[in-house]
């Protein structure tokens, strides 16, 4: 009895626990707690398919809790053999068709909103944005504002914002649980979605499909801002010259190291460096100062930029520029790093979104 016991505590004790961890994580990353249109609709669906599991659930129970108590064999009763039935149509139609109607009221909701989510009918009034999905990055192309961001996606709140999706190489998976489902990112086929935030912040977003060693580092930041804001943004933006920055010594040393390393034949710094359309062969660096995360998920200091650019492959295995630029020095990557840090379109940032 006492071994018994001890199972039943520790059960006991990681069940509660589970149930603690369970509430632990935040309010920008999570399905269960939507700040966005599709999110909503997502949730929604969560709850009717809960609550018709449930229900079942509870039946079945009662059931064969009904019959454990009324069939069970009790001491002393003679030892008989129960009548057998089979072939009774009234059961068989019961349990056939309650499943089929339980599948349909699930089934033509979850339809319906599929289809509704991927209605690009309307695109022509809002917001397009084409997404390219990298290992291990992504690339935003704004194609009426005519200016592309990496990592970061400035949409405004309360806004639609239709996103075409594309892959540069394997299959990808584009989802920000807070505002919407996720949607498959296929080399061959653009796939749409829109996203349609409630509340201004920012939103992080994950690769969903394992496309290498590093696909759980695929992070994302959609940044929602008010209209007004977002209007700055894009004229901040559409207006930066990198060359036109006025840097420190250090920087300027440093942005003389970014030419000489051949870094700017990969990274982009403002959008002349290349035609609006195209996609950078790194991701694009024009507003790395103002940037939420580094290399999607380093905090955004200083420390973690110098180590990314001395080591990426350590901080992120498998990446694509890994061994494809000269070596730096500690004291040349910090110069880099200070120039790269001085990159600050606008006022409008992630920094000032973030809760």
């Amino acid at each position: 009895m006492k071994g018994w016991l001890g199972k039943a505590k520790s059960l006991l004790i990681l069940g509660a626990l589970a149930f603690v961890l369970s509430g632990c994580g935040r309010d920008n990353l999570t399905a269960l707690v939507p700040k966005g249109y599709g999110a909503e609709v997502s949730m929604n669906l969560i709850i009717l398919t809960t609550v018709i599991m449930t229900f079942v659930l509870i039946i079945v129970f009662i059931i064969y809790a009904f019959v454990l108590v009324k069939f069970r064999k009790k001491k002393g009763d003679a030892v008989i053999n129960p009548e057998q039935v089979e072939g009774n149509k009234t059961l068989e139609a019961v349990w056939t068709i309650i499943p089929i109607i339980l599948v349909v009221i699930m089934a033509v909701p979850t339809v319906f909103a599929t289809f509704h989510l991927a209605d690009d009918s309307d695109k022509e009034d809002h917001i397009n944005v084409n997404v390219t999905g990298n290992q291990y990055w992504w690339h935003f192309d704004y194609e009426n504002e005519e200016i592309s961001t990496s990592q970061d996606l400035y949409i405004p709140v309360n806004t639609k914002v239709y996103v075409h999706l594309i892959t540069n190489d394997v299959l990808h998976s584009f989802w920000v649980p807070s505002l919407s489902g996720k949607l498959d990112v296929n080399p061959e086929n653009v796939n749409t979605m829109y996203l349609e935030a409630y509340e201004e912040g920012v939103y992080f977003g994950k690769c969903a499909e394992l496309c290498g060693p590093s696909h759980s580092l695929m992070d994302f930041k959609v940044v929602v801002v008010s209209e007004e804001e977002y209007e700055q943004w894009v004229a901040d933006m559409q207006d930066f010259n990198s060359e036109e920055v006025e840097l420190d010594a250090v920087a300027q040393e440093g942005q003389e190291l970014f030419e000489e390393k051949a870094c700017i034949s990969c990274h982009a710094t403002d959008t002349q460096n290349y035609s609006a359309g195209a996609v950078p062969v790194g991701p694009d660096l024009t507003n790395l100062g103002d940037r939420s995360r580094y290399a999607g998920y380093l905090m955004p200091t200083k420390e973690n930029l110098v180590n990314w650019i001395l080591d990426p492959e350590t901080l992120k295995p498998g990446n694509l520029m890994t061994g494809n630029y000269p070596d730096v020095t500690e004291d040349e990557a910090d110069k880099i790093a200070e120039y790269l840090l001085q990159l600050k379109p606008s006022d409008v940032t992630a920094e000032s979104k973030e809760k």
